[in-house]
Parts: structure tokens; C-alpha cells; sequence
């Protein structure tokens, strides 16, 4: 009898126990983090804007959270493009390095 509820990254593990592969597309890479503050420095390689869902996602790093807020130059924004470094709040601990992905409507 096959397995149900099979992880859509094509794994044969149950989605439950899954996720190895990131949820949407790649958009930029953490290049500090403020760990006093729980701010994290992004470099992005596609435009995000306020409200978009992001995984970030590294060696020991896994979550997902809905951005409400970015800074560009110390100036709050409602959209960032290629190029930009954003200060953005996280909720969890990040490392330098670790990828930024955009979720992708499913």
C-alpha cells in the first residue's frame, strides 16, 4: 500500500518528516546577523515587497515568516529590489550564508 502525503519536493519521505528542499524561489542570502536585535541583513538577487512569505533556510536554520516590515538605508520601505541589502526582523536566529527564498503560490 503506498504512503499518502508525500512531500511535493519529491522525496519518498512523508511531508510531515520532509522538507529538505526550499519552498519557492531563490532571493537573496543573509549577509549579517544582529543577534542583540534579532535583525538580519539580506542581500537580494530578486525584488520583495511587504507581505511576500520567506523561508530562510541553512545549515541549522529552517523557518518561515511573513515579512511586515523592511528597511533600506535605515528608511522603512514597502518594496526592496535586486541589489538591495534590507534590514529585516526575523523570529528565529540566522547565520551568514544562509538563504532567503520566496514562497511560491501553490
Amino acid at each position: 500500500m503506498p504512503e499518502k502525503n508525500l512531500c511535493d519536493c519529491g522525496s519518498e519521505k512523508q511531508a510531515s518528516k520532509c522538507c529538505v528542499q526550499p519552498k519557492g524561489e531563490e532571493i537573496g542570502k543573509v549577509t549579517h546577523y544582529f543577534s542583540n536585535i534579532n535583525v538580519a541583513v539580506i542581500k537580494l538577487s530578486k525584488p520583495l515587497v511587504i507581505g511576500d512569505q520567506i523561508q530562510i533556510k541553512g545549515a541549522t536554520t529552517d523557518f518561515e515568516q511573513k515579512i511586515d516590515s523592511m528597511q533600506v538605508d535605515h528608511k522603512e520601505v514597502d518594496k526592496a529590489k535586486k541589489g538591495d541589502a534590507i534590514g529585516l526582523k526575523v523570529s528565529d536566529r540566522v547565520r551568514e550564508n544562509d538563504k532567503v527564498y520566496k514562497a511560491c503560490a501553490r
